[in-house]
């Protein structure tokens, strides 16, 4: 017994020694060659230190106190790839470390997640130590969802209640680590409270504004201020400065009326900031959704009227002043009620900030209106749910490839759109992929002025994410043609893709109303010919319900037993030049 008692320890004394031997590459965020800390509209030589919120110049026109909060790091966000089984974390704040209401975790914890290669959310548990550096170590992170070794994507967030003053990312040395840029994409802008800059989350991804923009997968910028969310004149020109995809403004917890107390404000100043504000913002951004937010109430309410007097007189502020808003002729300018937030006596930590439970419902009440808001609907099947993804990056770059989109789009301005999944982005024409089997047949079918919006692998929950994420937007198209839903065949019914199709053509009719969109059949695969045809049978009548084309093209792959011609295949999916220059003669004969 003493020997394998001995062994163990000698063993473990072994594998101490060799974890510590290992070399650890440490990344600087502030030694990045472009940006990469996400959630602010400053960067680089605009701010005073490097994890502020506001820029330098704010120091001299803001309150004093919203100066101090902003340079607190809540809602800041660093994207990264790595394919290493341990990630590390260390850094240095300048204030205490926790709060008497909110833990450590919250206030000065970071908080980790990843990005699965089929683009859904994963959170990963960080072994933590709070000392004059805290540290934060990743553990046991799986490597390559099966599809690629490349490893993920991860996002970090920030501490909420604290400056950051140093931060580094560490991983072994002979592992994979990718910075990721700053997303492009428009910002949901959040200017409020205590509530809305994280108090009292458990850590910062359950922040409600953290849990927003992971739900709406869209950067967001926090700029709320604990206890200074005042709608204040200064700060509204600061917002102003912002292209946002839509404002928030959630600050009413922090203009209650109290005579007595040191910001005291009256009823008619509540009325006019929320006026005043809004007319701002409308005036800089004519046509950015402003949502507007009750106060979502105290949970002692019941026990304490003083509280619900407090939010009640506020709201009712808020709605005489939106309505007066409205009949001003202010337009997409929206209210959410306090119901809509479903507070109850065990969402908050003190009646007044809330738990995760609290955040949780915040993030949900505000998604179910955005989605509205933006036209960025989703559904119950998987094929409604916009997805980002990642399964072939060992041989493009799903990410990248949208980024080219957006670019080619911008400076060309494209006649005929074509969206699709590797048969389409394996074809030709512009953006480049990978390679160009049919680069001739493609020319001579959809022309010079045509975009290729194909990706591989994509399924068409990914297609819905890059158009509600801008790849219809900023140009007037003449012709949509759409091939999608082959990918979802081995995971989704006959009914889900259905319904996955009927969500993707609404977002394209809203992007692109002057367009005539073009649907094309699902193209026929090896072994799965016959459900292929039936499907397809169901895609016809829903196109013709939606009153867009509809066309089959794929029956030039069949010969005369209904299975699919190996001849014009490389692998029984993805035609050969042969095969193009057919698909290619069928869609231009059927689209006129």
């Amino acid at each position: 017994m003493k020997i394998k008692v001995l062994s163990f320890a000698l063993l473990f004394c072994c594998s101490s020694a060799f974890a510590q031997n290992v070399r650890i590459n440490w990344w600087n965020p502030q030694s990045a060659a472009f940006p990469v800390i996400e959630g602010r509209a400053w960067q680089g030589k605009d701010l005073k230190n490097p994890y502020d919120r506001l820029p330098a110049k704010a120091e001299k026109t803001v309150r004093e106190a919203v100066w101090g909060l902003s340079n607190q790091s809540s809602g800041l966000m660093i994207r990264f790839r790595s394919n290493s089984p341990e990630i590390k974390v260390r850094y240095t704040v300048g204030g205490g470390h926790a709060l008497p209401h909110m833990p450590a975790t919250g206030v000065s914890g970071v908080d980790l997640y990843a990005i699965s290669s089929d683009g859904e959310a994963r959170w990963a548990a960080g072994k933590y130590a709070f000392g004059d550096t805290i540290t934060y170590n990743f553990r046991g992170l799986a490597g390559n969802d099966n599809y690629h070794k490349k490893g993920r994507e991860y996002r970090l967030f920030l501490p909420l209640y604290n400056n950051v003053k140093w931060l580094e990312i560490g991983t072994p040395e002979g592992t994979e680590f990718t910075a990721l840029p700053v997303r492009p994409d428009q910002p949901i802008v959040v200017y409020g409270t205590s509530i809305a800059q994280g108090a009292c989350a458990s850590r910062p991804g359950m922040a409600w504004t953290s849990i927003l923009s992971r739900k709406m997968d869209r950067p967001l910028i926090n700029l709320a201020f604990s206890g200074n969310g005042r709608l204040e004149k200064e700060v509204v020109e600061l917002v102003n400065e912002i292209d946002a995809k839509v404002f928030i403004l959630d600050c009413l917890p922090n203009l209650t009326i109290r005579p007595g107390s040191e910001l005291a404000v009256t009823a008619e100043e509540v009325r006019s900031r929320i006026l005043t504000s809004v007319k701002s913002i409308r005036e800089k951004h004519p046509a950015t959704p402003i949502v507007l937010a009750e106060h979502a109430g105290y949970t002692d309410e019941e026990l304490n009227p003083q509280s619900k007097n407090f939010y009640q007189e506020v709201n009712e502020i808020l709605k005489n002043a939106f309505a007066q808003l409205k009949s001003e002729g202010i337009e997409n300018l929206y209210l959410i009620s306090k119901k809509d937030f479903n507070q109850d006596i065990e969402t908050t930590v003190d009646g007044t900030h809330q738990t995760d439970l609290g955040m949780m419902r915040y993030a949900e009440g505000y998604e179910k209106h955005l989605r509205n808001v933006l036209h960025e609907y989703t559904g119950e099947a998987s094929t409604t749910k916009p997805i980002i993804q990642l399964r072939e990056l060992n041989n493009y770059d799903w990410e990248a490839r949208h980024l080219a989109v957006l670019e080619h789009n911008k400076k060309s301005s494209p006649e005929v759109v074509v969206i699709g999944n590797s048969i389409t982005h394996f074809w030709g024409g512009l953006p480049k992929g990978p390679r160009a089997v049919g680069e001739e047949s493609w020319n001579k079918t959809f022309g010079k002025s045509s975009v290729n919006m194909g990706y591989g692998w994509d399924r068409i929950e990914n297609v819905l994410w890059r158009i509600y994420h801008g790849e219809l937007d900023g140009f007037n198209a003449k012709q949509i043609v759409v091939n999608i839903g082959t990918n979802n065949l081995h995971l989704n019914t006959d009914a889900e893709i259905v319904e996955g199709w009927k969500l993707l053509i609404s977002a394209l009719k809203y992007r692109q109303p002057k367009a005539k969109i073009t649907f094309s059949g699902i193209y026929p695969r090896r072994a799965q010919e016959q459900r292929v045809v039936l499907l397809n049978e169901q895609l016809a009548q829903l196109a013709g319900q939606e009153n867009i084309g509809f066309i089959d093209p794929g029956k030039v792959f069949l010969d005369k037993e209904g299975k699919i011609d190996e001849a014009l295949f490389g692998d029984g999916l993805h035609p050969n030049a042969k095969g193009y220059e057919l698909l290619g003669n069928a869609i231009k004969s059927a689209v006129k």
